[in-house]
């Protein structure tokens, strides 16, 4: 997350994604369960890749895999409403891209949750995965998310 702990509002978001929640999402306590915020955070960042590259990322030779994730919880989301996914990059580095999504339920200009998600990027094609740089057609996908 940035050093700055206050509660991030759209304006903080450079895209967007609409994601529809599902009867399933909520939780025994009727709100969106733990585990789901993780995916949506994962399908914001894999859409966005999908979309701005054009490739099936699945199968460039270089693949990011999820190095860390994080979540600030601010209020609760739940079914049956859906939510907006807000991305931001916060680094784009030679191996690694930190993103930031922000999810909002209704009007509200203020997150209900933040994200932090983390790729690196490895070698496919090799069995020990090592660390190899971005693949340009990512990099050119992640950069103008830069804030």
């Amino acid at each position: 997350m940035s050093a700055d702990r206050t509660r991030p509002t759209r304006a903080d978001y450079v895209a967007w994604r609409t994601i529809t929640t599902r009867w399933r999402d909520d939780d025994a306590y009727g709100h969106l369960n733990n585990a789901t915020y993780y995916e949506m955070f994962d399908t914001a960042v894999n859409a966005h890749l999908y979309e701005a590259t054009g490739l099936d990322i699945r199968r460039l030779p270089q693949i990011g895999i999820v190095a860390e994730t994080g979540c600030r919880y601010f209020r609760e989301l739940g079914f049956p409403a859906p939510i907006e996914a807000g991305l931001v990059c916060d680094k784009v580095g030679t191996s690694s891209v930190v993103y930031r999504i922000g999810l909002f339920q209704g009007e509200s200009e203020e997150a209900a949750a933040e994200g932090r998600f983390v790729h690196v990027y490895v070698d496919d094609t090799d069995p020990a995965r090592p660390v190899t740089p971005l693949p340009d057609v990512i990099r050119a996908a992640v950069t103008p998310l830069l804030r």
